[in-house]
């Protein structure tokens, strides 16, 4: 029997789907909080007999566990990332047990590569970011980019449904730049601050979104890994009325208010919920490159995935699923600390995400 896959946070939004997707696979997981009973629930419903509930303190009682429990994948699902330490991370590289996040903070991903030589030395991978972005991000570039010469831009976000289910975490690190000045990227020469510089974008069957900034890893890791001119990643909600508010209080934070927007997430997640009947469970992400292609001449590719029903949670699972099934299974020869940038391909990604409704356009 394949290693068993502990996961950190696992009846959490986007633990329970990668916990559910594993045991699907015939693969033994552990799913480990804070709470005994949420974790044997979510064990108990999952097939195969396949998964067990441990309770414990990830700050305090990690390596205690790792050292009984002896996973050989860790997935660490307890954001947010910003302004978090390699501290569990670390633990993982001792123990010798291979490590994957969902990690979206600008810096936590592009500073893994500080482990890598303990990761090497102790013969584990070490990948952070597996999840939308950079994740799916480099999967669509890495599937399109033979067919560019030069890649001059690239404008790209997110905007899940309303009635999609959303979690605590990623309300926080949201929150945690809306109106303060993002860190330079790329070739921008303006200070560009989260959550403004609203547009309107098209999606196939969704109609308008409106979009504003948000703050990535991939902002310092994709123009440097695909030599791109130009980006821009935004996100948006789905209601006008929220997305608008919350581009108002931006205002607010940028005009220098001492507003900590952050420590609100609970209630405003909560407030949010109540607006749930006006919205729908449909979202999608885009990704627009534009350059040259190999005779020189303007190229643009468009690409869209679209989640219906409230299946758009699932998308961000998906890189953490993969990567944690080819590591238990020794399908992939991999030692060393790095961002998820180019590591699954979009054929199996999309592959992946088959028993949902979830479609892909080219345009």
């Amino acid at each position: 029997m394949p290693g068993r896959i502990l996961i950190l946070g696992g009846y959490g939004n986007f633990g329970k789907r990668i916990a559910a997707a594993l045991a699907r696979d015939g693969l033994p997981v552990i799913i480990a909080g804070r709470s005994q009973s949420k974790a044997e629930a979510l064990a108990q419903r999952l097939p195969g007999d396949l998964a067990k509930a441990a309770c414990f303190d990830v700050s305090r009682h990690l390596d205690e566990h790792l050292a009984t429990l002896r996973p050989n994948v860790v997935i660490n699902t307890c954001g947010p990332f910003q302004g978090s330490d390699y501290t569990v991370a670390e633990s993982c590289i001792r123990h010798k047990i291979n490590y994957i996040d969902l990690a979206d903070g600008r810096d936590f991903v592009a500073g893994i590569t500080t482990l890598n030589e303990k990761a090497i030395g102790n013969g584990v991978a070490v990948i952070s970011g597996a999840s939308t972005v950079p994740g799916l991000s480099s999967a669509v570039l890495e599937h399109f980019k033979d067919e560019f010469s030069k890649i001059n831009s690239l404008k790209y976000g997110i905007a899940p449904g309303q009635k999609a289910e959303r979690g605590l975490a990623t309300t926080q690190a949201i929150l945690s730049y809306v109106g303060k000045s993002l860190r330079p990227f790329s070739s921008r020469k303006r200070s560009v601050y989260g959550w403004q510089d609203l547009y309107r974008q098209r999606y196939p069957e969704l109609g308008r979104r409106w979009m504003a900034n948000c703050d990535i890893p991939d902002l310092d890791l994709l123009p440097e890994h695909y030599g791109i001119g130009t980006i821009q990643f935004s996100a948006g909600l789905e209601l006008s009325f929220m997305h608008l508010g919350l581009w108002g209080l931006s205002w607010l934070v940028r005009a220098g208010l001492p507003l900590n927007l952050q420590r609100f997430a609970g209630p405003l997640l909560m407030a949010s919920n109540w607006f749930n009947s006006l919205g729908s469970a449909d979202g999608g992400m885009h990704m627009i490159i534009s350059g040259e292609d190999q005779a020189g001449m303007p190229c643009t590719r468009s690409w869209f995935i679209v989640a219906k029903d409230g299946s758009g949670p699932h998308i961000p699972t998906i890189p953490a699923i993969i990567l944690a099934r080819q590591l238990v299974n020794d399908e992939i020869d991999l030692t060393g600390a790095l961002p998820c940038v180019g590591l699954v391909e979009l054929d199996t990604y999309v592959q992946e995400l088959s028993p949902y409704n979830i479609k892909t356009y080219i345009h």
